[in-house]
């Protein structure tokens, strides 16, 4: 099994939108996927169609509680299924302060449980918080959404670090692998010009012995797409509300660059 973190600490670079819609694309060609949606703004919750209420178990309670992920997973489509978030999440941070192990909770979990995926996603929170170490300490990959503007390469660094801190200290597995340009325009300078400097700083750092060595920068560019905005608020993916959009066609892109950096690794 592929367990993959996507984060960033910036909302509204696409994080959610790539969780879902990687994960919608990868069941589509018959892979087994999971996604947990780790923030407590449910947007992933949502996005499928979910109730975030919380009377509805959650990861919330598999984290602060003793419910078994298997009690919270939901099945949303074939080969798709999710465990689903609530804003009572949020407090978590302040409910295992005194919780010995509380940056590994999830990674035991997910050791206990025998649900077999070819793929898990964990959507983290836009924070780096104890929710985002919980998915950083379970994963084994990072995927980083990036739009392509100068504050995007400026937190890109503070992303590394946090990376290297968790491989160094709770997670030897954990890499960087993927980079996913979001929100992309074409027509502009500054994407290029950005998409040119992540390039270049990921070929001067490969034979580093770092966590992201050998970081992909996905070919597929995930461009501007109000279709992309729309679905959340039908409770679907891309594939179900506007299957003929750019939007579906870049994020099936995306899927099968993911699926070929499995076969090279």
């Amino acid at each position: 099994m592929r367990s993959i973190a996507i984060m960033n600490q910036k909302g509204g670079v696409g994080k959610t939108t790539t969780a879902v819609n990687v994960s919608a694309a990868l069941a589509s060609t018959g892979q087994r996927v999971g996604l947990i949606d780790l923030d407590p703004q449910a947007h992933a919750t949502l996005h499928f169609g979910l109730d975030p209420s919380p009377s509805v178990p959650s990861i919330y309670d598999v984290l602060v509680g003793q419910a078994r992920l298997a009690d919270v997973r939901h099945q949303v489509d074939e080969n798709l299924w999710v465990v689903g978030s609530q804003l009572d999440l949020a407090a978590a941070e302040l409910e295992l302060a005194g919780v010995v192990g509380r940056e590994v909770i999830l990674r035991d979990k997910l050791a206990e449980d025998d649900q077999p995926f070819d793929y898990l996603f964990i959507d983290c929170p836009p924070s780096l918080g104890i929710l985002t170490l919980n998915a950083l300490a379970a994963a084994e990959e990072v995927f980083i959404p990036l739009q392509p503007h100068f504050l995007a390469l400026h937190g890109l660094s503070k992303l590394l670090e946090t990376i290297e801190v968790v491989a160094r200290r709770l997670n030897g597995r954990l890499r960087l692998s993927g980079v996913i340009l979001c929100m992309y325009d074409g027509g502009t300078r500054l994407a290029a010009e950005v998409s040119r400097d992540v390039d270049e700083f990921f070929r001067r750092t490969e034979d580093r012995k770092t966590p992201w060595a050998g970081a992909y920068t996905f070919q597929t560019r995930i461009r501007r797409n109000v279709r992309l905005a729309e679905a959340p608020s039908f409770g679907q993916s891309i594939f179900q509300y506007a299957p003929n959009s750019h939007g579906a066609e870049d994020y099936r892109s995306l899927a099968e660059e993911v699926l070929a950096l499995g076969r090279r690794e």
